[in-house]
């Protein structure tokens, strides 16, 4: 009895969640969490760390050297660039996150209905989402922000826009494998709508490729708003953002170079975390690599 209780209990822990088992066994990965786990921590209690107002100008302070006082040094303002820095964190990774959510709610629902229904609305819409592709995305991102106008839900909707199309592709080509399942031609026999079918029974069958697509296009996203708000496209002063404090600090880079070291290496350690993380995800779903593992 007890023998057979040890095999149930070793089997059902080979079978728990492979994401999780995978991700266990991978523990550059936890590098990545721990690293964006802090990230957006620092984030939300800003205003709790923050030790000054990011918003506050103090002119006897301007461009002071990192010290006891000013951890790391203030800007042409007097402004406390750390606190600048945990604020600015907010705003690239709401900005970062909603596009994300937008492009992967629209994209994977373009994607899911062209590999559904096929044929000429499938050649159509990938025509488009071709197209779409053969842009940069800053240069895309570019276009679509210039003629919104800089601001926050503007510049969420460009980089929604740009990082749609690949949702769309990851999206459609599961979706023609998922539909010639027998489950999906029992539902159809069964009178399922097409919705149903789409929502209950391919969805969750290709939600983890999505998933792994929006933790790497997140790091994305937060490049591309850094690179529109350094070329004044971005969230408008004197909101701090880091792609604005490095725009701002590039006049005094050879005399403070504070100014564009700290959100560089910000921009720089939340996209390595994110790749990291989005790589383990790849990895742990991609069933070929779990076999090998």
């Amino acid at each position: 009895m007890m023998t057979n209780v040890a095999v149930t209990n070793g089997s059902s822990e080979r079978q728990a969640n492979p994401v999780l088992l995978a991700l266990r066994r991978n523990r550059f990965s936890w590098i990545g969490i721990g690293l964006l786990l802090c990230i957006v921590l620092a984030a939300i209690f800003a205003p709790l760390i923050a030790p000054y107002d990011p918003l506050k100008q103090n002119i006897l302070f301007r461009l002071a050297a990192p010290s006891a006082d000013f951890w790391l040094g203030t800007d042409s303002y007097g402004r406390d660039v750390l606190s600048r820095l945990l604020y600015g964190a907010r705003i690239s990774l709401a900005i970062g996150f909603l596009s994300v959510l937008i492009a992967m709610i629209v994209g994977s629902t373009i994607g899911i209905l062209a590999g559904y229904i096929g044929g000429l609305f499938d050649q159509i819409v990938m025509g488009i989402v071709d197209v779409m592709l053969s842009f940069p995305t800053l240069l895309l991102g570019l276009m679509v922000a210039a003629m919104l106008g800089a601001s926050f839900e503007n510049l969420i909707i460009a980089i929604a826009i740009t990082e749609a199309a690949p949702f769309a592709r990851v999206a459609r080509a599961p979706t023609i494998a998922v539909k010639r399942r027998d489950f999906v031609e029992a539902g159809r026999s069964l009178g399922f709508t097409p919705l149903r079918i789409m929502g209950v029974h391919i969805l969750p069958n290709i939600l983890s490729d999505i998933v792994v697509v929006a933790s790497l296009w997140m790091a994305s996203a937060i490049r591309t708003e850094a690179s529109l708000a350094f070329i004044g496209l971005g969230v408008q002063p004197p909101t701090p953002t880091w792609g604005g404090m490095i725009r701002e600090g590039f006049e005094n880079i050879l005399s403070a170079w504070w100014l564009v070291v700290f959100p560089s290496l910000a921009i720089l350690l939340t996209v390595l975390a994110l790749n990291i993380l989005g790589d383990a995800l790849r990895d742990a779903i991609d069933p070929k690599t779990r076999s090998r593992g």
